[in-house]
């Protein structure tokens, strides 16, 4: 799915600008907000707080052999991956797409 923005997005906003996009997505029915789109990340990262208030079972946890390294050189080990369900945007223009 496509993403646009209209003039009415730039409202209040001088350009040229280099701000942060962050939105709101139902994950696995739940409203998550203030969602930092990096169109430079290769991994999706929910912390371990979130998804626990997700509620979702752990036996649909998979296991990850392969740390993530920071710009800093700094490694982290995730716990684990899931799939879960992402809708984004309002119906009639709403996409939905499953996520790692």
């Amino acid at each position: 799915e496509v993403i646009t923005f209209s003039e009415a997005d730039y409202e209040g906003v001088r350009l040229p600008h280099d701000d942060p996009v962050v939105v709101t997505l139902l994950v696995e029915l739940f409203t998550m907000e203030r969602i930092l789109v990096d169109s430079g990340s290769l991994v999706d990262i929910l912390d371990k707080h979130a998804f626990d208030q997700l509620r979702i079972p752990e036996d649909q946890l998979k296991p990850v052999k392969t740390p993530l390294v920071g710009f800093a050189g700094e490694m982290i080990h995730p716990l684990e991956s899931i799939n879960l369900s992402v809708v984004a945007g309002t119906a009639p223009c709403q996409t939905q797409v499953e996520m790692t």
